[in-house]
């Protein structure tokens, strides 16, 4: 099969040939229509993470169709089922964390394109288990972004609680993607992106954002819930300062840059300060009932597997018009 392959991080991906993989019991075999780019992706190329399985085939937002089925997989799936394929793609369902519905803390987790092969190829398999049914409403390339960006960042919404006033610093896919959620469902959004980028403020606007700035400044309100998806540690105290009392900064990457210190009195007042890790198979399920509801509309730009590369390289220094989609075979 056709392949991305990291052999050394940071180096470019190769475009290769390798083998087939096949279905281990409680496996299947999917061939891969597309899989959408991550920011998570560029830190596991650029050596930002640590001890990836080497040689990797990245890539964990996957859309593709079931060729084959193991040994002893659940019922529900059929041979030309749509699955997607997410960034978690296994536990061990008996540590401390799995049996109190941790499962996203699993010491022993397997994660899809860091420490097992992931979707820059024609064909992968996946335990089962982690595989899910995808939205008719939504095509390959439309629904291939909300498997991270859309499910990352829907479990770092869910951490605002009730939230009324929320903030967003860094209006990248996932931010826009979960500001359709909380405008859905009532909430006022102030969003932060880097000072001067007047297009991105005007897109929050127009989304239907109540307020748009720069991150070095403070919103005339002071707010709720504050999320983080710019991967810039001095935002923590930036948001934590524009928090009202009780109030929650969520961070909402797998990477960030080093947290400066910053005064106490900031934190007082039972403010939080809490990440995100992965996610579960209920965050899943719950996000993609409610997807097809608001509808959540994602935005594309396509680039066939073997210009993988070019796609990473323009994601990193923000040149994209919307988020890379691999087409790899038959996407619709």
């Amino acid at each position: 099969m056709r392949a991305m392959v990291l052999d050394n991080p940071p180096q470019p991906l190769q475009f290769r040939d390798a083998e087939k993989p096949r279905p281990a019991k409680g496996q299947l075999l999917v061939r891969i229509a597309t899989c959408a780019v991550c920011r998570t992706d560029l830190h596991v190329v650029d050596g930002e993470l640590p001890d990836p399985k080497l040689p990797l085939i990245p890539g964990h937002q996957i859309v593709g169709r079931i060729e084959e089925i193991g040994e002893e997989v659940n019922s529900k799936f059929k041979v030309g089922d749509r699955v997607g394929i997410p960034w978690l793609g296994w536990t061990d369902g008996e540590c401390t964390y799995c049996r109190s519905n941790r499962e996203n803390l699993c010491d022993r987790a397997r994660l899809t394109g860091y420490t097992i092969d992931g979707g820059y190829a024609e064909f992968t398999v996946a335990d089962a288990r982690f595989c899910f049914h995808l939205p008719d409403r939504y095509n390959d390339v439309e629904v291939a972004p909300l498997l991270c960006a859309g499910l990352i960042g829907y479990r770092s919404y869910r951490k605002t609680g009730d939230a009324r006033r929320l903030g967003i610093y860094g209006f990248g896919n996932a931010a826009h993607l979960i500001a359709q959620i909380a405008l859905y469902e009532g909430r006022e959004l102030f969003v932060f992106t880097r000072p001067g980028d007047l297009a991105t403020q005007q897109s929050a606007k127009a989304l239907g954002a109540k307020w748009v700035g720069g991150s070095d400044e403070m919103p005339p309100e002071k707010l709720d819930a504050a999320i983080i998806f710019a991967s810039v540690g001095p935002l923590v105290p930036t948001a934590l300062h524009a928090l009202a009392k009780g109030g929650t900064v969520v961070c909402g990457g797998i990477h960030m840059s080093d947290i400066p210190s910053f005064p106490y009195a900031d934190l007082w007042e039972e403010r939080v300060i809490t990440s995100v890790a992965n996610l579960t198979r209920r965050d899943s399920e719950e996000f993609f009932e409610i997807t097809p509801r608001v509808p959540v509309i994602t935005k594309t730009e396509t680039f066939p597997l073997e210009q993988a590369n070019i796609a990473l390289d323009r994601f990193r220094i923000g040149q994209l018009r919307g988020t890379a989609v691999l087409l790899i075979s038959n996407a619709s």
